[in-house]
């Protein structure tokens, strides 16, 4: 833990979650997931050294990156309480999702999950989510919270401390077989066509 630069932990974050949004088209309305394991950034096993101190700098970065880029943050819980998710209420009433009560803490929750929950100005939990983007530190398996279809996104730290990265950001699913178009046609002369059709 000693050897652990806490500043440059909250600047990888940054870094990495600025990369996110910029490959995925990430911003205004958008909705980010992080999974983050504190035991693994210092080198320990999942879910037994949790640690607020890295939990605080990593919220830093993941601050930082949501104030420049305009995403929303939905932070998971650990298994204890279900995987819910730490959202500000806003975002939780402007998309409809289901509130669930408790109040993560570092040993039912997870230090992550706990220090969110007392950064954010209005916190509550979500029961689910469907997020554009996510951010994983410490392999903690946020896949369940993703919108359909997933892409894999290598960023360039893979590493937080001790921990994987693994990220990924989202694209509606593509339709139609092989026949199907997905970029919408340029109109001739200025002015809009309507859709085709099917024989």
């Amino acid at each position: 833990m000693s050897e652990l630069d806490l500043s440059a932990l909250a600047a990888g974050v940054s870094a990495t979650l600025g990369e996110l949004a910029q490959a995925g088209g990430i911003g205004n309305g958008r909705l980010v997931v992080i999974g983050c394991s504190t035991s693994e950034v210092i080198g320990e096993r999942i879910g037994s050294a949790g640690s607020e101190q890295v939990a605080g700098a990593i919220w830093q970065g993941i601050d930082e990156a949501r104030r420049t880029y305009g995403f929303d943050v939905a932070v998971q819980c650990c298994e204890h309480l279900n995987r819910a998710l730490v959202v500000e209420r806003a975002v939780l009433e402007r998309n409809g999702w289901t509130e669930v009560t408790a109040v993560p803490v570092p040993k039912a929750g997870g230090s992550m999950a706990a220090a969110a929950y007392l950064r954010m100005s209005d916190p509550c939990l979500a029961e689910t989510v469907a997020a554009h983007a996510a951010l994983d530190i410490g392999e903690t398996l946020v896949g369940m919270h993703l919108r359909r279809v997933a892409v894999p996104y290598r960023p360039s730290i893979r590493w937080l401390g001790s921990a994987r990265v693994t990220a990924a950001y989202t694209r509606p699913p593509l339709i139609g077989g092989a026949r199907a178009v997905y970029e919408k046609p340029r109109p001739a002369g200025g002015t809009e066509t309507g859709g085709g059709f099917c024989r």
